[in-house]
């Protein structure tokens, strides 16, 4: 029972600990984006360009029909280990076979530093923790019937007037939202995970096979590893459909319905939306990531139970294979939640994307060629300076802000320790601290002579009274202070002798 208060009391210690930290870093991150280059621009946040839109065009001209197990699924995955080259990267390619036939996962895993945490015994030691990010390639071709496709333009006849006009536009299937989006997503974040110095966490990036046959690659990832590898995992993200639908969200698996286990299964989703909002994304893109908070009641999980429907999506993908296993899933789609009936629910309520009823997954609608001509605008000037600063290209906005939420999230750190960043930030802020307490005892007994001072103990967390980390690791970079009793306020300041009142003559 000692045992278990203690090592509860370390991890109240490590938590408070990241916390001051998680403060410090997001101001940092608020400072990193907005501080200026040589030629006085400028850095801003997701400025990847147009390297993830061009992959996803690309991808979906060159291999339209990416059907699990067919010859175009291969190409197109033959296709995305040669980017993973030419990102510098050696990407495993893990071959499995389903009774629908062979396909393939590209898989690239990258060690990280480790997150320190604090023993029992006050021994600091290093944790590995994993972070898994992946998106399937393949696509299945529309089973509803191909019809022509109209463009709806509204022209202004009058002030509070318009009329609109159809245009058919001759279009064909290839999957450019679901999913050559994630896929190109995937991409992106890889190419940016190399401008950042190491991660502490372990990561791997999976482009998955198979995806539309019940997330075959993903399941067949998961199988591949051991007991102690799965149970590193801090956290899967998984990105698919990111173009065609009204708005971008960030949801959590359906474990996370649990009341048990919702804040352990959504702190990752929370972390997600720290990044975007602590940084300029809606302010230099007009990006935004959004909750599925419909509110909507329904039994989601099928435990017979009526479920509030928020933070989580109305759409499967690969990140159900983790969640079915009990880890934290962020998954990020495009999609439209703002109805009163889960039915009524689906992608679009643009008027030019009615051709299925707002769907457009699985559809004819899923056209590179088709949305391009809808959702593309022309490059504009967002800050007002005069100067074209900011693409047009939802979809290459869409792909650079995800990837980029989903690298700076990593920074985030870890329930299970901090990283070397973290620890380094609250060894001086303890050393601080301690030093400013020992200077007051030392104030205190020099000041008091021949008077006890009355001194209550500090009102702190049980993890501080109890336990004191440990500083002998990093004793070849920093000196280790010795701990000291804190005072609980400040001692009071000798009294002085009144003067004596003169007498009145």
């Amino acid at each position: 029972m000692i045992s278990l208060k203690k090592t509860i009391r370390n991890e109240k210690l490590v938590s408070l600990a990241l916390a001051a930290v998680f403060i410090f870093t997001s101001f940092s991150s608020v400072i990193l984006t907005s501080c200026k280059k040589k030629d006085d621009k400028k850095i801003k946040p997701a400025d990847y360009g147009s390297y993830g839109s061009d992959f996803a065009r690309k991808l979906a001209a060159d291999f339209p029909e990416r059907k699990p197990y067919s010859e175009g699924e291969k190409g197109a995955g033959e296709a995305i280990r040669e980017e993973m080259i030419k990102l510098k990267y050696e990407p495993e390619v893990q071959t499995f076979t389903t009774k629908g036939g062979t396909s393939q996962n590209y898989v690239v895993r990258i060690p990280g530093t480790g997150f320190i945490s604090v023993g029992d015994d006050g021994k600091v030691t290093t944790k590995h923790r994993t972070a898994v990010i992946g998106a399937h390639y393949d696509n299945l071709p529309p089973t509803d019937k191909k019809v022509e496709a109209k463009i709806i333009n509204q022209k202004v006849v009058k002030k509070g007037e318009t009329t609109a006009e159809t245009t058919p536009l001759v279009y064909s299937y290839d999957g450019i939202s679901d999913n050559a989006s994630g896929t190109a997503c995937l991409l992106t974040a890889m190419k940016a995970f190399k401008e950042y110095p190491a991660f502490a966490y372990d990561v791997i990036f999976v482009a998955f096979g198979a995806g539309n046959d019940d997330f075959a690659g993903a399941r067949e990832f998961f199988k591949s590893l051991t007991d102690e590898e799965t149970m590193k995992i801090d956290v899967m993200y998984c990105m698919e459909s990111l173009y065609a639908g009204d708005k971008v969200y960030a949801s959590a698996g359906y474990k996370s319905l649990n009341l048990e286990n919702k804040y352990k299964m959504r702190r990752k989703l929370y972390q997600a939306y720290d990044v975007c909002f602590a940084n300029t994304l809606y302010t230099n893109y007009g990006f935004d990531l959004y909750y599925n908070e419909s509110g909507v009641r329904a039994d989601l999980n099928g435990d017979k139970q009526d479920d509030i429907y928020n933070e989580v999506s109305a759409n499967r993908s690969d990140y159900v294979v983790f969640d079915e296993a009990g880890i934290p899933v962020v998954f990020f789609d495009s999609y439209e939640y703002n109805f009163t009936k889960m039915e009524d629910m689906k992608e679009t309520k643009n008027l030019n994307l009615q051709n299925y009823g707002g769907r457009v997954r699985l559809t004819h609608d899923d056209s590179a060629k088709f949305l391009d001509s809808i959702l593309v605008e022309p490059d504009y000037d967002r800050n007002g300076d005069g100067e074209i600063d900011c693409s047009g290209d939802r979809l290459q906005i869409r792909i650079n802000a995800v990837a980029f939420i989903i690298v700076e999230a990593l920074l985030k750190g870890s329930d299970y320790g901090m990283t070397k960043e973290q620890y380094d930030a609250y060894l001086i802020e303890k050393a601080k601290e301690e030093a400013r307490s020992t200077a007051m005892t030392s104030e205190s007994s020099s000041g008091e002579t021949g008077k006890k001072v009355s001194k209550k103990p500090v009102e702190s967390s049980e993890s501080e009274t109890e336990e004191t980390t440990s500083e002998s690791t990093t004793a070849a970079s920093k000196k280790t202070v010795t701990p000291t009793k804190k005072p609980t306020k400040k001692p009071t300041k000798k009294p002085t002798k009144k003067p004596t009142p003169k007498k009145k003559k």
